[in-house]
């Protein structure tokens, strides 16, 4: 079982019916205390990085996220879920993060290209267990406007380029994280949420 976490700012069904397609049941909730004491997480999210750290702390889940991965509870994030994995970000003003990965969001650089980003991207240098299977020069369905760095090289587990290089993916013990959709990414999508079905 896999709880997606609800904290009104997320695509909860595209993730629950990729979930469902590939066979595994999914509860959302917004109760911190069920958070906590999951067996797997994932952190979707969508809109602006500051308003969402509220909504997490106005539910007491940012602390609730925190003790699951203490104990040792893998964790997902997608899209914004990935960027608030992060110590901090430069979105409408400087927000605090998660802090569960050291590094930070800034907005693209996107030169003369369109913000936001909405385009398959191809992704690069990947490595670890959530995108097992997954080649570099594999493309991936991204929407946003801000990017992580990860300050850890260990941490990047794929970049991307859109302007700038930027990281696509991160991956630290039981914290994993995606900058682009893999519910709205085809086959390849859903077989990086099947590798992390099975972690």
């Amino acid at each position: 079982m896999i709880t997606v976490i609800d904290y009104g700012a997320g695509n909860l069904m595209s993730v629950s019916n990729a979930l469902a397609a590939l066979g595994e049941k999914s509860e959302a909730t917004g109760d911190a205390d069920r958070v906590a004491r999951a067996d797997k997480l994932i952190l979707p999210g969508v809109g602006a990085f500051g308003e969402c750290m509220k909504r997490l702390r106005a539910l007491s889940l940012d602390e609730a996220i925190k003790s699951a991965v203490r104990r040792g509870t893998p964790l997902l994030g997608i899209c914004l879920g990935l960027q608030l994995l992060f110590e901090r970000s430069e979105e409408f003003g400087t927000h605090e993060g998660l802090g569960l990965l050291p590094g930070g969001v800034t907005k693209l650089k996107a030169g003369n290209r369109p913000l936001p980003h909405i385009a398959w991207t191809s992704i690069e240098n990947v490595r670890g267990r959530l995108l097992g299977g997954i080649e570099s020069g594999e493309y991936f369905y991204f929407v946003h406007s801000y990017c992580v760095h990860a300050a850890c090289p260990g941490d990047e587990a794929a970049t991307a380029d859109y302007g700038e290089t930027f990281t696509a993916a991160a991956e630290r013990d039981n914290v994993f994280g995606v900058q682009f959709h893999p519910e709205k990414s085809g086959s390849r999508g859903l077989a990086i949420l099947k590798n992390y079905i099975g972690i």
